[in-house]
């Protein structure tokens, strides 16, 4: 199975920032939107992404409130991202390696084409393994009688 593919299941709803947004801002779109990250933009490129791990990385250990800034101040830029032809197994494996929870697909040109979360790529193995054990099982339901017999 291919990103693309869940990328077609997914929908194409893609939630942005730019580095210059205030966090706070960006905050309350996640919040909104109900979505862990934001992938960073700026002159049509990725940038970074802020996630869960960001903001609670933005909040004053002393006080426990949120630190003033940007997005920018705060985004993380060291990320992977991958082309929509990649194989769901070998972003699995990336995933786990580098501890990413959401990964920007782009295409040829660096456009963004979506985001693939670990919930995303979860729900499309576990889909594919109960297709997979419906089709088993009525394999098995329909055995050939003479094959029983031998």
């Amino acid at each position: 199975m291919k990103v693309s593919e869940i990328l077609k299941v997914k929908g194409n709803i893609l939630y942005t920032a730019s580095p210059d947004m205030p966090l706070l801002d960006a905050i309350n779109t996640m919040s909104e939107r109900d979505v862990g990250s934001l992938v960073v933009m700026k002159g049509g490129k990725v940038r970074g992404v802020l996630s869960f791990r960001e903001v609670m990385n933005a909040i004053d250990k002393t006080t426990g409130s949120l630190v003033q800034g940007t997005v920018g101040q705060h985004m993380a830029t060291d990320i992977m991202t991958i082309a929509p032809d990649t194989d769901i197994n070998e972003i699995r494996r990336q995933m786990l390696e580098r501890h990413a929870r959401y990964v920007p697909v782009v295409d040829h040109d660096d456009t963004l084409m979506g985001v693939m979360s670990f919930y995303d790529i979860a729900k499309a193995v576990l889909e594919a393994q109960t297709f997979e054990n419906k089709m088993l099982k009525a394999y098995i339901r329909d055995w050939p009688a003479e094959a029983e017999e031998e």
